[in-house]
């Protein structure tokens, strides 16, 4: 790289250092997974409850008259 270009070796280094240690992105995409883990057993589980939940909500329409 050329003086002239503003942009110095040693400045590009610095940031890719400061770039490669940060953790920041890493967390989100962890966050980003354990949610999604998450929504996948949540729509999983709705077949099982689907019965039960029918009729909680029967038993519950009938007491209401």
């Amino acid at each position: 790289m050329s003086p002239r270009s503003g942009i110095s070796r040693q400045m590009v280094r610095a940031s890719l250092a400061r770039f490669c240690g940060s953790e920041n992105g890493a967390t989100a995409i962890e966050y980003g997974i354990i949610g999604v883990v998450m929504a996948i057993g949540i729509l999983a589980a709705f077949p099982l409850l689907k019965e039960p939940l029918e009729t909680l909500a029967t038993t519950i329409g009938d007491a209401m008259g």
